[in-house]
């Protein structure tokens, strides 16, 4: 379904819909939002997880 999607054609046409939606001002912006949210994500994967006082008031029980 997805063989051929990442062609440099078809790349290009896809940054240049991007460029008319967004703008050549804000995809800087779009850029830096997109590489933090993708940092916070990593970064909550590799974290542990963190349990709330009542969940361990109930496995002290």
């Amino acid at each position: 379904m997805f063989e051929g999607l990442f062609q440099p054609m078809h790349l290009i046409i896809i940054l240049a819909i991007v460029l008319i939606i967004f703008g050549p001002g804000k995809l800087p912006e779009l850029g830096g939002s997109i590489g933090k949210a993708i940092r916070g994500f990593k970064q909550a994967m590799n974290e542990p997880e963190k349990q709330s006082p009542e969940d361990t008031k109930k496995i002290k029980q």
